[in-house]
């Protein structure tokens, strides 16, 4: 008998970066909120070997899949022979800004942990995350977080309330290290109020969150791809109270306080962009 995990996206409130690391990554200081965007991830036991099955035209199957890689973690920190297989429900759309591979990665280790009653804490889980990307960590947790240091450091804050949340994905793929790596000076000189929307969540001021809502790399995305400016522009202008660029993008979601607009807004992003979601923050 087979076991089924789900696999949430996440969306950044805020996202600053302090500064490079000699190691290459930067320092980083975010707000992360999951949201109920999933994947489904279908666990059956086999003799031996890793296989993952969907219907997703692009996604690897072999080394390239976070969740092929969260199951070689388990397989090697425990010295596991036995084998998976993974039917994977792909619908967190590929390299939008969601950690939908991130997602895959924690929910893998969740899997084989559950499917071998192996006894992992989550904690354990977490450190076995690690290595495979600086959202893995965040994607076994529930609710919001603050993230600190490459973005691994994690501790828990008060998330959005009663909001509703549109996801919409420009036809286009972003490139997250790329995105890092065309940083500039001036873009590394402005930093948001990090205060302001922790503040703002543990009021529960959805108009307070909106002024506070800050992504560093919007900038960056935008000058190769000004089309997702005009998304911005067009989810401003359908009645969301905050509108924000997820991670390094393309997907830009919009804060609505009421369902009626949101699912109004819904329909017309819809019409052009086939990956558009409404979502609320779990």
């Amino acid at each position: 008998m087979g076991i089924t995990v789900e696999a949430y996206a996440k969306i950044n409130l805020f996202l600053d970066v302090l500064r490079r690391l000699e190691s290459g990554y930067h320092e980083v200081d975010m707000v992360m909120q999951r949201v109920s965007l999933k994947d489904s991830l279908y666990f059956e036991k086999r003799p031996s070997g890793i296989e993952i099955v969907s219907d997703h035209p692009y996604m690897p199957r072999d080394r390239g899949n976070l969740a092929y890689q969260g199951v070689l973690q388990v397989k090697k920190a425990l010295n596991l022979t036995g084998g998976v297989r993974i039917r994977l429900e792909k619908h967190i759309p590929v390299a939008a800004g969601l950690a939908g591979g991130s997602a895959d990665g924690a929910a893998a280790i969740v899997g084989m942990n559950r499917l071998y009653d192996l006894g992992l804490s989550l904690e354990e889980m977490m450190a076995l995350g690690r290595p495979l990307g600086a959202d893995v960590p965040f994607c076994f947790l529930k609710g919001a977080a603050r993230a600190r240091g490459i973005g691994q450091d994690l501790e828990p804050v008060k998330g959005l309330g009663n909001v509703y949340i549109l996801l919409t994905k420009p036809n286009l793929s972003v490139s997250t290290k790329s995105v890092y790596e065309n940083l500039t000076r001036e873009d590394l000189g402005r930093h948001g109020d990090i205060e302001g929307i922790l503040g703002a969540l543990e009021e529960d001021n959805l108009y307070s969150v909106s002024r506070n809502l800050f992504n560093i790399l919007e900038p960056v995305t935008m000058r190769r791809y000004p089309g997702v400016l005009e998304e911005k522009k067009r989810m401003t202008a359908y009645g969301a109270k905050g509108v924000l660029m997820s991670g390094s993008g393309p997907t830009i979601f919009g804060l609505f306080n009421r369902e009626g607009p949101a699912r109004a807004a819904y329909r017309n992003f819809k019409r052009f962009n086939r990956q558009t979601y409404l979502v609320r923050p779990i």
